[in-house]
């Protein structure tokens, strides 16, 4: 009896430890969007991202974020009305899979559309689709090699 109830105590303390992981959480935890991540925090939009959703957000990695010239990232970074705008132009509202991917014209959560390519690949706009389905407790990141801007 004493071996079943510290088995039964393992495995609730087990089941309360796992802790189910927001979009912020899970991009951070990927470890290749460290330039994602401080500029959803210096655009006030972390708790937007961890809120209930569902987002699906096409993140560039850091690698996408190298590509804009370290001085126009200094400023994008520094001008928090623009970078909101840049960051949430990366959002659509809802959860979209890949298998649910469509070619054309998508809202995103900046008010502007995106334009979806499925021939040879997923692009969004400019920028390859390098990983998708990376799945949050509340959306799905798909992973873009290019930060996209907003006309």
């Amino acid at each position: 009896m004493k071996k079943t109830l510290i088995a039964t105590v393992l495995a609730l303390g087990a089941a309360f430890s796992v802790q189910a992981k927001d979009i912020v959480d899970t991009a951070v935890a990927a470890g290749n969007f460290k330039t994602l991540a401080a500029a959803l925090t210096a655009a006030g939009l972390i708790d937007t991202l961890k809120g209930p959703g569902p987002f699906t957000v096409f993140a560039p990695t850091d690698a996408a974020f190298a590509k804009i010239p370290k001085a126009d990232l200094d400023a994008l970074l520094k001008d928090q009305g623009k970078l909101k705008a840049v960051l949430t132009y990366h959002v659509v509202p809802g959860k979209v899979m890949a298998t649910d991917v469509k070619a054309g014209k998508v809202k995103t959560v900046q008010g502007s559309e995106i334009a979806i390519v499925t021939m040879g690949g997923v692009k969004v706009n400019n920028a390859n689709v390098t990983a998708t389905d990376i799945v949050a407790d509340n959306g799905v990141i798909h992973v873009l090699d290019t930060v996209i801007m907003p006309k």
